[in-house]
């Protein structure tokens, strides 16, 4: 589902930074895992180029099979939308826009047809237990209940890949586990492979794999 060959991510500037030193890595479908590791160890670099938001100085990254070197900005576009939803830290959300604008919100830059639109969202509001807050906007939710519909909106299309950039980060202890265990319901639902960056212990011990990264390089890769 995911792979990277000798995958390194150079920047240039006044001192050149190695974010990512020839990562090999392979993620199976349906996989749930943990990436863990120091600031600067290139975790975001990592998940950056995965979700397609930046492209690798070497080597080749195949998402679902497909090979991402060489092909365009518009095809990288299109794999991004339909094959990757994307969690992050501080949500995300349109503060102008109820729950239910916010979830519709990438199903109407597909160009669906309103009534579809509006069933999905709903329908993915209620999995993540926000059918009561279809018309709320994001400043009358708790972050546990922002993250959700951030989730939701994540979901959309039912991507076959999650992306998860401290999805509990920015929340309480208690709200961060019930976050955590929403998102590992819905893998179990859906099957979708999860990749989670997080510096919590208990949410990477959580997982049944975990990856740890250092000054670029892969230093532990254990399942179990």
């Amino acid at each position: 589902m995911i792979s990277l060959s000798s995958v390194s991510k150079r920047f240039d500037g006044k001192r050149q930074v190695i974010a990512l030193d020839a990562v090999n890595l392979h993620i199976e479908k349906g996989e749930m895992v943990s990436l863990v590791g120091p600031s600067g160890s290139g975790k975001s670099t990592l998940l950056n180029l995965i979700g397609g938001l930046d492209r690798p100085s070497e080597g080749d990254i195949r998402i679902d099979g497909t090979l991402l070197r060489g092909i365009s900005d518009d095809e990288l576009t299109r794999i991004r939308r339909d094959k990757i939803g994307f969690i992050f830290q501080f949500f995300n959300l349109l503060p102008t826009l109820s729950c239910l604008e916010n979830v519709s919100l990438p199903l109407h830059l597909r160009g669906w047809p309103a009534a579809k639109i509006n069933d999905r969202a709903r329908e993915l509001l209620s999995l993540v237990k926000l059918e009561k807050r279809l018309d709320h906007l994001p400043e009358e939710l708790s972050g546990g209940e922002r993250q959700r519909v951030a989730i939701a909106r994540a979901l959309s299309v039912y991507p076959p890949i999650l992306l998860a950039d401290e999805p509990t980060g920015n929340l309480d202890s208690n709200t961060g586990v019930e976050i955590l265990a929403l998102i590992r319901e819905l893998h179990e639902r859906l099957g979708a492979t999860v990749l989670i960056v997080t510096h919590d212990r208990g949410v990477a011990e959580s997982c049944p794999r975990q990856i740890a990264l250092k000054d670029g390089h892969i230093v532990m890769d254990k399942k179990g």
